[in-house]
């Protein structure tokens, strides 16, 4: 598909356990996320959820499967994918001795950003986030959100056509939380791809034009808001979420 900036096939990750085995951590996962598009990858602790997005972002390698990101391979071009990718994580961060304007200014540079251009990114990125106040503060002395909204904004600094967001919103006040999603939603209108996780509901049935919810490893359910719908019989996607990880919808899966 030409609109389809992240291409993922049978991707597949184990890990060896304590007593000589394997753990499937993701398990055959597949799915296509498009420019323009929210895509949603919904999960429980441990489901397999940041696994297949570290993957993605190459910090992962993979057991089996591919997945490619603006048509390059996630093996074989990592850093081709890098340079078109802004990764965040849970695990994420920051240079405790910069300010968030000079963490963002690295970050730019990092990216091959300089100049007159690197300056517009960095005033635009805290302007969007709200970091202009606290801008010129070293990130030891930053609250939680403080240092989320700067997380956020070195995500993103480099304008990459690709963003994976695990849990943008974690350890936001509302206001925070707010600009964050309203700056998902200008993202989609400028055509970029944003493969967004929470465990927010209410974030993913605002922002997800799609959704696939993955459990034990691989995808449940994958659609529309709607289509979950008719799919489940429920109409919350809370509801949606918990009937298809119920045990009985496992055991069906299998």
């Amino acid at each position: 598909m030409s609109d389809a900036l992240v291409e993922v096939e049978e991707l597949r990750k184990t890990f060896p356990d304590p007593d000589g085995g394997e753990v499937r951590a993701v398990d055959g996962v597949s799915f296509v996320a498009r420019g323009g598009e929210v895509f949603g990858l919904l999960g429980l602790n441990g489901a397999g959820k940041t696994t297949t997005l570290r993957m993605l972002s190459t910090v992962l390698t993979p057991t089996g499967g591919t997945a490619r990101l603006a048509g390059h391979d996630i093996q074989s071009d990592s850093e081709r994918v890098r340079e078109r990718l802004g990764f965040l994580s849970g695990t994420t961060g920051l240079y405790h001795r910069l300010t968030p304007r000079e963490t963002l200014r690295f970050f730019g540079q990092f990216h091959g950003l300089s100049g007159a251009r690197l300056d517009e990114r960095v005033q635009t990125v805290l302007r969007a986030f709200e970091i202009e106040s606290f801008a010129d503060v070293r990130c030891e002395k930053l609250s939680t959100g403080m240092k989320q909204r700067t997380n956020i904004g070195r995500t993103v600094v480099h304008d990459p056509p690709i963003l994976i967001l695990d849990e943008p919103t974690s350890g936001l006040d509302v206001l925070a939380a707010q600009a964050t999603l309203e700056f998902v939603e200008a993202c989609r209108t400028e055509g970029k791809c944003v493969v967004f996780s929470t465990h927010i509901m209410s974030e993913a049935e605002r922002l997800c034009d799609r959704i696939a919810i993955i459990h034990q490893g691989t995808i449940r359910a994958e659609g529309t808001l709607a289509e979950l719908r008719e799919r489940t019989g429920q109409h919350y996607l809370e509801e949606i979420f918990r009937r298809v990880v119920s045990p009985e919808a496992a055991a069906d899966a299998r």
